[in-house]
């Protein structure tokens, strides 16, 4: 059983730096892909930002792109994603997901099959 738990949340001001990570824990891991999903407040669940976990290949959200990163330490089982000029829009708890299968699409939550619990990221202004 795959575990992910995220860390590094918490409030900041407009225009700030974050960095969140997830830690994967259990079972040997492997992955095809890890990604950071965000939910805020009466709103869905919307796709952040992904990565191959073997290779090169990163994907992100028009709302986030060129603002954000992630990244990954594999040796380590570390997913990272540094936040950039921060915005009150990017209010959310931040979710760290994994899937085991091959899938071009990163956006879709169903193709992810582990979670993190979340951590909150606050951008107050």
């Amino acid at each position: 059983q795959v575990q992910l738990v995220e860390s590094g949340g918490g409030t900041v001001q407009v225009g700030e730096s974050l960095r969140i990570s997830c830690a994967a824990t259990g079972r040997p891991f492997s992955a095809d892909a890890m990604a950071w999903f965000r939910q805020a407040p009466g709103k869905e669940r919307e796709f952040v930002a992904g990565i191959r976990w073997f290779g090169t290949e990163t994907a992100y959200s028009d709302s986030v792109q060129g603002r954000f990163t992630i990244s990954k330490e594999r040796t380590q089982n570390m997913l990272h994603l540094q936040m950039n000029a921060l915005k009150p829009e990017d209010t959310a708890v931040y979710y760290c997901a994994a899937r085991s299968r091959y899938s071009d699409n990163y956006h879709a939550g169903d193709n992810y099959d582990s979670w993190g619990q979340g951590t909150q990221v606050t951008v107050s202004s």
